[in-house]
């Protein structure tokens, strides 16, 4: 999967036919704005990216239920990332209200995330299973644990080792 930066619509820059335009929700001022990106980048297909729980600016806020029908009216939404979640619990908003061909991908920030992925995976609906994690988040919440800085390697080690024994995508973002 090639994802892109809705930084890219800043360049005059192509997107190449096999990518998929990542928008960060944090990064929209307005849910107009995320509307124009869409309307915009018909053909392309769409990763949304919900923080949810974030407390570093930017610190857009918005409700699912505000994105729904923005959702519904954009098939080519096929991805909605979901920030800091630890459990099959945290997902649970989302598997109720998001329609089915969204594929649900849950962002792994914090040792938690980790040791339930399983529990996490399973909760999953689609065929094809991703997972994203965010490498500075989980060595922030690492640190804000007083765990042992060595963990964070044995942590992605045990995430990696997981997703390919399940055949499950994983994302890495560092930045």
């Amino acid at each position: 999967m090639l994802l892109i930066s809705q930084n890219m619509g800043n360049y005059d820059l192509k997107l190449p036919k096999d990518a998929i335009l990542r928008i960060n929700l944090a990064w929209c001022n307005t849910l107009n704005e995320l509307k124009v990106i869409l309307a915009k980048n018909k053909e392309s297909e769409f990763f949304i990216d919900l923080p949810v729980g974030r407390v570093k600016p930017p610190n857009n806020k918005y409700s699912l239920d505000d994105l729904i029908p923005i959702i519904e009216s954009n098939k080519q939404i096929r991805y909605f990332a979901v920030s800091n979640v630890e459990s099959k619990n945290d997902l649970q908003p989302f598997l109720d209200k998001l329609p089915d061909h969204i594929n649900i991908v849950p962002k792994i920030e914090s040792p938690n995330s980790i040791l339930n992925i399983k529990e996490i995976c399973d909760a999953l609906k689609t065929e094809e299973k991703v997972v994203m994690l965010d490498h500075d988040d989980l060595f922030s919440s690492i640190i804000r644990k007083n765990e042992n800085k060595n963990n964070f390697q044995k942590y992605i080690r045990k995430l990696i080792d997981f997703c390919e024994k399940e055949n499950i995508s994983l994302l890495r973002t560092v930045g």
